[in-house]
């Protein structure tokens, strides 16, 4: 539209306008989940936009040409990077072409990026590559969304984070001090009677502000594997059945996610947690040990409540398939320890705050690409642990009186690959993580100084970092500040 605009309304050559386009334009991935790298059918796009699509057809012809001329006789490389062939127009690879510079958002994204969808354009054009990870408005979901933990901070380090947010480092020096690991603590166990009683007001279920607040927050989507999740839930509910006195920790799990209204797998994940809570809930026995609740309607003032009030933050995704996330950031800059897969930002997040500050569990990228090639049978993993084989059978069997047997098919022996998200291959790692977690959560001490640690690392994690690597290594601006301050 931009070329259009630049050609046919204004007047400028086609070479001044395309220049003046990729100067202009610049393009950042979200995602390598193949729904989202959107193709368009070539006679509609002709259809609805004619004008439109004899520009894409001349983008397409010069860029190939420029292909032919650098890999003379290699039509693979150049169908693969063509924009418009086999009947589509590709709109990710008309983003790429048209762009001064093509970002991921975080560091294994990119890398990925380089490594697979965009591969030969990398080899093409590797200076045009960079990344920028994520980063949130740490002033909304920290300073505003938990204002006790804020004034704690401005009472230890002052409110300079708020406009500078990697001064949160400055907190690490009260990693030892007894008095603010003991507030810190009173302050979550505030804030999640905050999050109880607005749930109750919003569900009528009665939340136990003293067990573990197990959080899983994001889209609705296989490769986030809420499904792992819920699978260790009705391992734990299992157990309980068998033994109502088991000695465990209370654990309230907690997801708030939206789909895709035609995403029918996610409409079944979400029936299936429902029933299970429902389930739970008819038995006043194991209600005690663990509660499931579903919270509707997931929005931004639902978050601003829940967030400060999570201890514990699922980012669960297979490996290589999140290209950030944020809900992690937000969780762990409000204190919450990341249970999470070395995928997306969660690599950062490790970076940041060491093995001993958050729980690490599952394969890694290079781990899952090898079990892909080598064959991945997760009938295997089913035969090789009860636990497993438990929760699916309790699958088969259901909750509040509806089956869920199309579960077991697409884990163990459904139509083409079961289990593509490899919940039974990481379920093993997944549980051991937890029972550490649970562990260490009766140290309250050891648990509130992780939780701080998790907060002095998080300024990394701030969108003004984010903002400021945009403006200086793809958009090459200054700030009015620098500007007026030279």
């Amino acid at each position: 539209e931009l070329m259009r605009l630049l050609v046919d309304e204004h007047g400028m050559a086609w070479e001044d306008a395309w220049q003046t386009v990729v100067k202009t334009v610049s393009y950042t991935n979200h995602t390598v989940m193949p729904e989202a790298l959107e193709t368009w059918n070539e006679d509609l796009f002709k259809l609805r936009l004619p004008r439109i699509y004899a520009i894409v057809c001349e983008i397409n012809r010069r860029f190939c040409a420029d292909l032919w001329n650098r890999y003379p006789g290699d039509w693979d490389r150049i169908s693969r990077m063509s924009v418009v062939a086999q009947g589509s127009v590709r709109m990710a690879n008309l983003s790429v072409v048209g762009s001064h510079m093509v970002n991921g958002v975080s560091r294994l994204h990119s890398e990925i990026l380089k490594k697979t969808i965009f591969s030969d354009f990398y080899r093409y054009e590797p200076d045009k590559f960079t990344n920028v990870t994520n980063g949130i408005a740490h002033r909304r979901w920290l300073c505003y969304s938990n204002p006790a933990l804020s004034q704690l901070l401005c009472e230890c380090i002052g409110d300079g984070f708020k406009k500078h947010p990697e001064q949160l480092s400055d907190f690490m020096k009260y990693a030892d001090d007894a008095s603010v690991l003991e507030r810190l603590g009173e302050i979550k166990r505030q804030n999640k009677q905050r999050f109880a009683y607005y749930a109750y007001q919003r569900s009528g279920v009665r939340l136990n502000p003293d067990s573990i607040f197990d959080v899983q927050i994001k889209r609705m989507h296989e490769y986030k594997r809420q499904l792992l999740n819920v699978l260790r839930i009705i391992s734990l509910y299992h157990d309980l059945k068998e033994n109502p006195s088991l000695d465990m920790a209370p654990q309230t799990f907690i997801f708030g996610a939206k789909a895709a209204p035609g995403y029918y797998m996610a409409k079944e994940i979400i029936k299936l947690i429902n029933s299970l809570s429902r389930e739970i809930e008819a038995d006043p026995r194991i209600r005690e040990k663990i509660r499931v609740v579903f919270m509707e309607d997931y929005n931004v003032s639902l978050a601003e409540i829940l967030i400060p009030a999570a201890d514990l933050s699922e980012q669960i995704s297979l490996a290589g398939k999140e290209a950030s996330g944020t809900s992690n950031m937000k969780l762990m800059i409000n204190g919450a320890l990341t249970i999470g897969t070395l995928d997306g930002a969660n690599v950062e997040i490790h970076e940041a705050v060491g093995d001993e500050n958050m729980y690490l569990f599952g394969l890694t990228t290079e781990e899952v690409d090898d079990l892909w090639k080598h064959g991945y049978v997760s009938a295997d993993y089913y035969n090789a642990n009860p636990k497993i084989k438990d929760a699916v059978s309790e699958l088969v069997t259901g909750f509040a009186g509806q089956s869920y047997a199309s579960f077991s098919n697409y884990l163990v022996m459904g139509a083409g690959v079961p289990d593509p998200y490899m919940c039974l291959a990481d379920f093993d790692s997944y549980y051991q993580a937890h029972e550490r977690a649970c562990r260490d959560y009766f140290d309250r001490e050891k648990w509130n100084r992780m939780s701080l640690r998790n907060i002095a690392s998080a300024g990394v994690f701030a969108a003004d970092r984010s903002i400021r690597e945009y403006a200086d290594k793809i958009w090459h601006i200054r700030s009015v500040y620098e500007k007026n301050n030279p």
